[in-house]
């Protein structure tokens, strides 16, 4: 393995003797030219090296690819068997934190994009689309209900050099790319506890809005809850951190609701994200005036849910359709 990394080590900007728009057969004549190393694979780097080339093939359904921006979905927790994700992604995973650097060192990533894709494949070889640089990055939840890290990359213009980012920078300090990148993954894993969540949580005194239940782990019979942020907080979704748009949730309910297994009608009606029935009314109090702007946010993220997905989600349903039972 050393001996073939030796042949073809990585680089950063453009392949030698190749233009912007030329076109490839396959992942062989794109190895053989050096414009994307690793064979057969979606990203070319590593948490070490940093990242030199990605492979746009319509794997993730979260991807969005423009000609100057581009919005990457990282590796992991793909079923490629069933063209959907089944696991969380990770930012500690080799490409994803080889991103991570890219962004910090200011290292351009060569795209390649693939052409007639179907099936996550492509069906009509490949275009070499130049040099992009790493302007962002975050994480969220994405169509197949699984936590995702994804990649804001744009365009570099002729002559144009990508500039080093910090991931986290902290003003008058200093650190190495490992600690930015630890503080990164504290920062996006991290429970928000404001005052405006303290403010929710005693309004219903920990009890869920949702299912009733008021989980009381303490002999004093103080209770544990958790609160859900309807419009997302954080990138991508830059959601307030306002009462009008938290809900004070048991754990269960707060992982369905966060990745789309419920969600509110206008009415404030709960209903299953999956099948999109009635689920049970959400419970109010009448000083929280919840915003339905932010109920129509929730539900949007979900509104476009790929075909494939809801195929394989039907093909996984339980005996229950799929329904998602909460207790009485």
């Amino acid at each position: 393995m050393a001996k073939a990394r030796a042949k073809n080590p990585a680089y950063f900007g453009h392949p030698p003797d190749v233009v912007e728009g030329q076109w490839f057969k396959g992942h062989a004549e794109l190895h053989a030219a050096r414009v994307h190393r690793h064979y057969g694979a979606g990203i070319s780097g590593t948490a070490k090296d940093g990242v030199d080339s990605i492979v746009l093939s319509g794997g993730y359904v979260d991807d969005v690819y423009g000609d100057t921006e581009i919005i990457y979905t990282g590796e992991g927790g793909l079923d490629r068997s069933a063209r959907r994700l089944v696991a969380d992604q990770t930012m500690d995973s080799s490409g994803n934190a080889g991103l991570l650097l890219n962004q910090a060192l200011g290292y351009p990533v060569r795209v390649i994009r693939g052409l007639g894709i179907k099936r996550q494949k492509a069906t009509k070889g490949y275009e070499y689309c130049g040099l992009y640089r790493v302007a962002d990055h975050w994480m969220t939840i994405g169509k197949d209900g699984f936590r995702i890290c994804q990649f804001q990359l744009l365009k570099l213009g002729p002559g144009e050099e990508a500039q080093p980012r910090p991931v986290d920078p902290v003003e008058g300090e200093t650190t190495s790319f490992e600690d930015q990148a630890r503080r990164l993954v504290a920062r996006e894993e991290r429970i928000r506890d404001s005052k405006v969540v303290a403010d929710v949580k005693e309004m219903y005194d920990n009890a869920c809005q949702i299912c009733g239940t008021r989980l009381v782990v303490s002999p004093a019979g103080n209770a544990y809850s958790e609160a859900a942020h309807i419009h997302a907080l954080g990138k991508p979704h830059n959601g307030p951190d306002k009462k009008w748009n938290v809900l004070c949730l048991c754990p269960n309910c707060h992982v369905l609701f966060d990745r789309g297994a419920l969600q509110l009608t206008d009415d404030f009606d709960v209903i299953d994200g999956l099948t999109q029935k009635f689920v049970r009314a959400l419970h109010r109090k009448k000083e929280h005036q919840l915003r339905v702007e932010c109920v129509r946010q929730h539900r949007e993220r979900w509104a476009n849910r790929g075909d494939e997905s809801a195929v394989a989600e039907e093909a996984d349903a339980d005996s229950n359709n799929g329904q998602v039972e909460l207790p009485l």
